[in-house]
């Protein structure tokens, strides 16, 4: 998950033009977001430059677009959400993914190891009424995504970075790195060397300023994996070094499991529950049997019952759900409540 890739070089804005941003949330818990209100120093230079129409988090002013940015926070975890980012991704200019969740699946992706209709029985006393896939999946598996900011939450001067490149036209210049190159730079001690405390430094992007090891824990990878990360070098390692399978895929499988490397790790060996029926082993098996030259697993029932929805019906979390006809989706409300913005 390479966190500086760009699909297209950004443009200058014009002289006293501000840049329209949106902020748009799926499945998250809204810290990266809130991110960009905890720039209190910069603030004012943002307004100056960015008009904010359309962040619920901070503001009742509501636009179905068009943006010129478009922050999106969260997984895509319900048909709803897939149908919608389609949508917004029309609508924007440039489309850039905050956080873990956005980014590589988030916590919520180990889902995608388990039986997702057990575990839904087991929370709701009538699961037909909750519409959700299967899976929870980064945004940039729907839809082209221009630039990646990792992280849970997302660094503020990653954040930084990213709106003053946007404003004067130029990539964001942004760290490819190992978490251990900011413990050298901060004079921390190796945790590892000296205390043989397990950790996913050499293997993690930087952007938290090697947090976690400053006080004597190993990362977590909350940033996910760097540029070329040699997780599997890595586990090997630490196995060798006397830890069991399962101990070594479940400091992977966190909030940026999904992500590859990290996700082969776990899927080989463990850390999280698994079930032979879940998606990701499911598609390792069809990803063996089609390098065999033999027909892959077909889809789970669940599966495909939910494409089938989304492709019928952006909405059917209304249409399964009698005590709520017509529910109208988020894109509905920002539509309808987009007058309040007069040039969306």
């Amino acid at each position: 998950m390479a966190t500086g890739t760009t699909i297209r070089q950004p443009s200058p804005q014009p002289a006293g033009a501000r840049l329209r941003v949106g902020v748009v949330k799926y499945a998250s818990c809204d810290g990266c977001q809130l991110t960009l209100l905890d720039l209190e120093d910069e603030l004012l230079d943002i307004v100056e430059r960015f008009e904010l129409v359309e962040f619920p988090e901070a503001s009742s002013l509501r636009s179905a677009g068009p943006y010129d940015l478009l922050l999106v926070e969260g997984s895509i975890s319900t048909p709803e959400q897939a149908a919608e980012i389609v949508e917004l991704r029309r609508a924007a200019r440039r489309l850039v993914t905050i956080g873990a969740c956005a980014s590589a699946g988030g916590i919520q992706a180990l889902r995608n190891w388990m039986d997702h209709e057990a575990f839904r029985s087991a929370v709701y006393a009538h699961p037909e009424y909750v519409a959700s896939l299967a899976t929870a999946t980064p945004v940039r598996e729907h839809v082209p995504v221009d630039f990646e900011l990792t992280g849970c939450p997302i660094s503020k001067a990653h954040l930084r970075e990213l709106l003053a490149a946007l404003a004067i036209g130029r990539r964001p210049q942004i760290r490819e790195e190992a978490v251990c190159l900011d413990c050298k730079r901060r004079g921390t001690v190796c945790v590892m060397v000296a205390r043989n405390v397990p950790c996913l430094g050499p293997v993690t992007q930087t952007g938290c300023g090697a947090l976690c090891p400053a006080y004597g824990r190993g990362c977590y990878g909350c940033f996910g994996p760097r540029e070329q990360a040699n997780a599997d070098g890595l586990a090997a390692w630490l196995v060798a070094g006397g830890r069991g399978e399962a101990d070594v895929g479940r400091l992977f499988a966190g909030f940026t499991a999904y992500a590859e490397p990290f996700r082969s790790v776990v899927t080989r060996l463990g850390g999280t529950r698994m079930v032979p029926d879940g998606p990701v082993l499911r598609a390792a098996r069809g990803a063996s049997a089609a390098g065999a030259g033999s027909e892959p697993d077909p889809p789970a029932a669940s599966d495909a019952a939910a494409a089938s929805d989304a492709a019928r019906d952006p909405n059917p979390g209304a249409a399964s759900n009698p005590a709520a006809p017509g529910r109208p989706t988020e894109a509905e409300r920002r539509r309808k409540r987009g007058g309040t913005d007069a040039r969306s």
